[in-house]
């Protein structure tokens, strides 16, 4: 099967949906908009300042993620590179399952899909500045900072996006991907305005962080293989 049947053949956009879909659900993001949410609860702030600023969180981390994705391919458009980066981002994502799924069972794995650890103080400083601007800056941050937890499969769609669209057509579809990528963060905001159902999400998210990971992991891997053998 030829890789451009993907196009054609009506693949293309449940693809990328569901790459998009999956690398939502991931830990980085929701652990941050989790602490930030409850530390303007400690602070007593009403509903309308932590939509606002959990708005804007959410807004700075679509903006970077579609700025980046935007650069990337805008970058291997002018470099002219041949057809064939969809299995390299095959590669990538079936290499970023596997080391994964290792951390999951082996946590002193040297190599962390996460956020960085000398990341965590700069966060700190910018939750506790509880400010709508700051909480703008602080999805910028975590953007950039949890590119390691969700770079794979966003690699992975930038290598479909360069092989099988134009620029202009590749990055409507990735304003798409980041929509349905911040999607889930802004149901969970919408919801943890509620400081009883925080909690209790929170424990929830907790809980099934590891489960739902390995899943997550297993069906991206399977997207990978799948690209790879066409």
């Amino acid at each position: 099967m030829d890789l451009a049947l993907i196009s054609t053949s009506g693949w293309f956009l449940p693809v990328i949906l569901s790459a998009a879909l999956i690398d939502s659900i991931n830990p980085c993001a929701f652990s941050i908009l989790f602490l930030t949410i409850t530390f303007l609860f400690s602070l007593e702030k009403d509903r309308k300042f932590i939509l606002k600023a959990g708005g804007l969180y959410v807004f700075g981390i679509f903006l970077v993620y579609t700025l980046i994705g935007v650069g990337l391919l805008q970058v291997l458009s002018i470099l002219n590179i041949p057809n064939g980066l969809a299995k390299v981002g095959a590669v990538i994502l079936i290499a970023y399952c596997v080391i994964g799924i290792i951390n999951e069972f082996f946590p002193k794995f040297p190599i962390k899909l996460k956020i960085p650890a000398s990341s965590h103080q700069t966060l700190a400083k910018v939750i506790h500045k509880a400010s709508v601007p700051a909480s703008f800056f602080l999805g910028v941050l975590v953007g950039l900072f949890e590119f390691p937890c969700t770079g794979g499969p966003y690699l992975f769609v930038l290598g479909l996006l360069h092989d099988q669209a134009n620029f202009w057509k590749g990055f409507m579809y990735l304003v798409i991907y980041n929509i349905v990528f911040v999607a889930p963060l802004i149901v969970i905001l919408l919801v943890a305005v509620n400081k009883a159902v925080l909690e209790k999400l929170d424990r929830l998210r907790r809980l099934e962080t590891k489960k739902s990971r390995l899943v997550l992991l297993l069906v991206l891997l399977a997207i990978a293989i799948f690209i790879f053998n066409l």
